[in-house]
């Protein structure tokens, strides 16, 4: 920058961050106003080119700014001031860092002079985020902002991606300097590897045609790295089974006949047990979580693993693999389809034939995701099977954490990526419905669904009113068993039904509550009344319907995995469940 440059030609901090927020293409920023961000406000105010959604807790900026990025492909941006509007944000924030979503979460700070003196408002907040962010930037001069802008956006959206601070002292948003934003920017020490080792590829492709029993498993990896089509095409030249973690559920159609069900803690029975069985294991954009394994001594015990990862540090870290692949999952996929296509040799299709008729046998067996259709209690279940018969995988998906969350996630059939939106790694209840909002701001044409329950739903219920501002139509499914579910059944199996403040009581009229708001609310508590109410819910197209739906509050999520078991060691619904 030209130190000599005339002070007409010099803008505030404020104008500089959002002229950089504009080049970089930002379209939405989710925030909540504070002292040590008015500058960044007052330049908001004079602009037209950025649209800045109010929310009504610094929570649900960054679950916003979360889900916009986990629809789009996008990084998300985050607004909040100093203090407690930094410390409100580092839920989303750690909730983003575990997903590895792309997110800019730009931070007030009091001014420089006072940093460290404990004034009014102040956090440490580089030192409080550094454990859940992937990288951030306390900006000392004002001359520096607009590349600290370039690198944040950066980091967040290449290699493996996360959440970006930057952290910016109310007096630099006040001093001026000339706006020059770089076009690219090259930094010495995060270089990310793009393709993977050609020796590794081949070595995995001869081992991928020596297969007899195996199984290609695939992560939200597969998702970011927008690598749908290469998987779909690499899945169906082999003709393997596949399965899918809760994060990647979508990125392989969950119709197509390979597809046999998503894994971990509450897969499928036949989809675990071919895991324990499989001789070659292809990881592919997923980091082997604890609620994948189980027992890690006991996971995956006859295979050879492949592992493709973007992230070097997620190979080997949790379990030693074979033959391990840094690189984008698509660029490496399309390597392997190259190779697998030139060879003569081709997978054993006797053994082949042979694998998938014992994965249909074990199916047969035990139909684990069976449950009492029968009931005169509405059964979860049966909602989510029907939302997705009425909706065709056509709409985007939003979830809060618990047993709903996981009943989305087994009988909804999720046809393509970006469509299922959830905090998998942190787990953050709350997130369904400030998450929602980002994606239909970023899909104001589709049907956007939050399915959530009486618990996690009244963490956040506060964005209620956002939505009603900005006229956000979603659609909120609150599966109201009266309970936490999850930690319901928890106590249930493992703490002999002691439901240690589990039941939560004096429930709001969430009907009235909505409409108090200004949404459509409805109550349903009749199995019979369900298909009628949904469909009625999804055909009002411009206000928000909440949808208090009454379970029965005794269904568990079944097949389960029990902490510390090996991941084929499953809990079955119990035989007289099912009368």
């Amino acid at each position: 920058m030209n130190e000599d440059a005339n002070e007409a030609d010099q803008i505030t901090g404020a104008n500089i961050l959002i002229n950089s927020l504009v080049a970089e293409g930002v379209e939405f920023i989710f925030g909540y106003p504070g002292g040590a961000v008015l500058h960044i406000y007052d330049a908001l105010f004079q602009q037209n080119k950025l649209q800045h959604i109010l929310v009504r807790h610094e929570q649900g900026a960054t679950h916003a700014a979360d889900g916009y990025a986990r629809a789009t492909g996008k990084a998300g941006v985050a607004l909040v001031t100093s203090g407690p509007g930094a410390t409100n944000a580092i839920t989303g924030i750690a909730t983003a860092y575990m997903d590895s979503i792309p997110m800019v979460v730009i931070t007030g700070q009091v001014a420089s002079k006072l940093i460290g003196n404990d004034a009014f408002q102040e956090v440490d907040s580089i030192g409080i985020s550094r454990p859940c962010v992937k990288h951030n930037f306390l900006v000392k001069d004002v001359k520096e902002l607009a590349t600290t802008v370039k690198k944040a956006f950066y980091i967040a959206t290449t290699g493996r991606p996360g959440p970006v601070i930057i952290d910016i002292p109310k007096d630099i948003t006040a001093h001026k300097a000339v706006f020059e934003y770089p076009e690219k920017i090259q930094m010495r020490s995060y270089k990310p590897i793009l393709n993977g080792h050609t020796g590794q590829i081949r070595r995995a492709a001869e081992l991928i045609l020596s297969a007899k029993r195996p199984v290609i498993y695939t992560g939200g990896g597969v998702v970011l790295g927008n690598a749908s089509k290469e998987l779909i095409e690499f899945t169906r030249l082999l003709g393997f089974p596949i399965t899918q973690t809760l994060m990647g559920l979508g990125s392989y159609p969950a119709n197509d006949p390979l597809f046999i069900g998503m894994l971990g803690m509450h897969g499928a029975y036949e989809t675990n047990t071919a895991m324990h069985q499989a001789d070659v294991l292809i990881a592919i954009g997923a980091r082997f979580d604890d609620r994948v394994t189980g027992d890690l001594e006991q996971f995956c015990p006859k295979a050879k693993i492949i592992h493709i990862d973007i992230d070097p540090a997620s190979i080997s870290k949790t379990v030693t693999v074979d033959i391990p692949i840094v690189g984008t999952v698509n660029r490496v996929l399309t390597a392997l389809i190259k190779i697998i296509k030139e060879t003569d040799k081709k997978p054993d299709a006797n053994a082949l034939a042979a694998w998938w008729k014992q994965i249909k046998t074990w199916k047969q067996e035990t139909n684990s995701l069976v449950y009492n259709r029968n009931s005169d209690k509405i059964k979860p279940q049966f909602v989510i099977e029907t939302l997705s018969e009425l909706t065709k995988g056509e709409i985007f998906v939003t979830s809060d954490v618990g047993q709903h969350q996981m009943f989305v996630a087994q009988f909804y059939k999720f046809l393509q990526p970006r469509r299922w939106i959830n905090s998998g790694g942190l787990g953050t209840m709350g997130f369904g419905l400030p998450a929602a909002m980002g994606v239909q701001l970023a899909h104001p044409d589709d049907t956007v669904v939050c399915v959530t329950g009486e618990a996690s739903i009244q963490m956040c219920i506060q964005e209620l009113s956002t939505c009603k501002q900005y006229d956000l139509p979603i659609k909120i499914i609150n599966l109201n068993n009266g309970y936490m579910g999850m930690v319901r059944q928890w106590q249930e199996m493992f703490y002999d039904n002691r439901y240690s403040h589990s039941y939560v009581d004096s429930l709001p009229d969430f009907m009235k509550l909505a409409e108090s708001y200004g949404h459509v609310g409805m109550k349903i508590d009749k199995p019979s009344d369900v298909e009628a109410a949904l469909k009625e819910a999804l055909a009002i197209k411009d206000k928000l319907v909440f949808m208090d739906i009454i379970i029965d509050d005794k269904e568990n999520v079944y097949p389960m995995v029990a902490a510390g078991k090996s991941h084929n060691e499953m809990v079955l619904r119990p035989e007289g469940e099912l009368a």
